[in-house]
Formats: C-alpha cells, structure tokens, sequence
C-alpha cells in the first residue's frame, strides 16, 4: 500500500494499481488528488473534508467513481448528483455508519467511530466516520475515538483543529500505538506550529519505540509491512 497526502486530510490510498480518496476538502488540489482514483471516502460533511462541486464534477468524468459518506451527507449528495444528470448516481453513492464493511478500489473497507468530536456544545453535532483499509491503515476523520478490537498498524494522526488538545491528541497515538503515525488535519498550521506539534507527537512516539513522521505534501510513501 501507498498513501499521497494532498493537504491537511485528504489522503490518496493506492493498493494493486488501484486508488480511493479520502476527505476531498476545500483545502486540498482536488483535482490531481481525484486522478485515477475508483472510489472516494468521505468521514463527515465540513467543507475541509468534502468540496461538493469538485465531487460532482468527477462522479460526473468518471461513471465508475464511487462515493462512500455518512448516511445524511450521502442523501445530500446523491439530491445534488441527480441534480446534475450524473449517471446511475443511486449505485455509486452509498450510506455508510459505524461497523459496516465494504470493498471499495479492490481494498477492504471497516467503517468506525460514529461522531464528529465536539466543539462546543452550542454547534450541532455532526455524523463522523473512521476508515479502516485493508486491516492496516486507519483515518479517524474528526475524532479520537479508538476503534476497539482492530491492530492498526499505521494511523493518521489528527494534528491540530478547533476541536482538538494536543494533550489529547497525545493520548489518542498512544492508546492505539500504532507502528507508523503520519500527522493530518494541520492545514491551519504554520511552520512554528507544524513544529511545535510534530516536536510532541514525535517525542512521545519515540518513547513507545512508534515511528512518527511527516508527509510533504504531494509525496507518494509506501507503508511498512
């Protein structure tokens, strides 16, 4: 397996020649991140983890793309897609919640979590699924749910976000202690921010014998076996 990230939390997963997306946002090149891909995975409905348009534009290009999305957003999008005239829309848009399982670009899919960690209790909470593919590799969208009962083996690490405590996020690498961390969700961070984290992240990592690196943006990395 290989994963590319395009920004903050939109990572390409690539197994056997094949592809899905995961979080196509509004702060990711989404078009050299949807190129080639057969599937897209999407973990909840904010802008940062899905840009409509662009979806709609390849389910569109594409007529085997597939969209896979928590159960109202995925409502939402097929309302759009038939909008649009997009082909056989009902077949390609699914809704998924916590503990299903599904094959999506030739790799298995485990859906887990259920919900968007809270911002503050004055916003609506949202619906917010963790993707689990080919029993290795796990992004956890907004959320520090654990997924119980499954080895991840490489974890992508919510860095930083109005929801999220360093503290936390610390705790989150550590009880799922994983072999490979690679830190997402930090497209609001600047150098001295991306530092600051990845200073923490890294040390605690360190001490657990976990590795724990950054991704450029746009790099292909293949994941240990």
């Amino acid at each position: 397996m290989e994963i590319t990230k395009f920004n903050h939390a939109c990572i390409k997963v690539a197994s056997s020649n094949r592809a899905l997306l995961i979080d196509p946002g509004n702060q990711s090149p989404l078009d050299a991140a949807l190129a080639g891909v057969e599937a897209i995975l999407v973990t909840h409905e904010h802008a940062d983890h899905f840009d409509l348009e662009p979806v709609l534009r390849a389910l569109a290009a594409n007529p085997g793309l597939t969209v896979h999305a928590p159960v109202a957003l995925a409502s939402t999008v097929l309302a759009a897609a038939l909008a649009a005239g997009v082909q056989d829309a009902e077949a390609r848009i699914h809704g998924v919640g916590p503990g299903a399982s599904f094959e999506a670009a030739g790799m298995e899919i485990s859906t887990h979590g259920g919900m968007h960690a809270v911002i503050h209790h004055s916003l609506p909470g949202v619906s917010n699924i963790g993707y689990f593919i080919n029993r290795r590799l796990f992004h956890p969208g907004d959320s520090y749910q654990v997924p119980e009962g499954i080895p991840v083996h490489t974890l992508l690490v919510p860095a930083h976000a109005p929801w999220a405590k360093i503290g936390e996020t610390i705790e989150f690498l550590s009880i799922i202690g994983a072999a490979q961390n690679f830190p997402i969700h930090d497209g609001l961070l600047n150098e001295r921010g991306l530092a600051l984290v990845d200073g923490h992240l890294g040390r605690v990592a360190a001490e657990r014998g976990l590795d724990y690196r950054r991704i450029a943006n746009g790099e292909a990395v293949s994941l240990d076996s």
